[in-house]
């Protein structure tokens, strides 16, 4: 339900739904496991979309923590949670952290898939 309010741009159901998923998950999962950080990506996501920068930041960086436990750093989950970093902090005018972010997620991004991939582009208009 909540990826489904999330498309439809209603981002207070959205988050009611994605918290209760969390507060089941962290009863009844261990500390790192990637639900968990598939949740803390989504609600930091609807944060993101909101404008709520400093707490989607908080989220992304616990799904990156995760991930890195559970993940190589080449995994294109990894080239995710970088990319979503990266468009936080352009959002928040620090183009410095952004080009930083989404120049790692293009690192792994382009040894990890084809090359006329989606998400190489994707990566390479962020860069520019």
């Amino acid at each position: 339900m909540a990826s489904t309010y999330y498309s439809m741009g209603n981002f207070s159901s959205a988050l009611l739904y994605y918290t209760k998923a969390l507060e089941i998950e962290q009863k009844s999962l261990p500390s790192d496991h990637p639900m968990l950080a598939t949740t803390y990506n989504n609600i930091g996501s609807v944060h993101n979309s909101k404008g709520n920068y400093t707490e989607a930041l908080e989220l992304y960086q616990k799904t990156l923590n995760i991930r890195q436990k559970i993940l190589p750093e080449n995994h294109p989950d990894m080239a995710s949670i970088y990319n979503n970093i990266g468009s936080v902090y352009n959002s928040m005018g620090d183009h410095e952290k952004a080009l930083e972010y989404h120049t790692k997620s293009f690192e792994i991004r382009d040894k990890s898939l084809p090359p006329n991939h989606p998400d190489i582009a994707l990566n390479y208009e962020r860069i520019q």
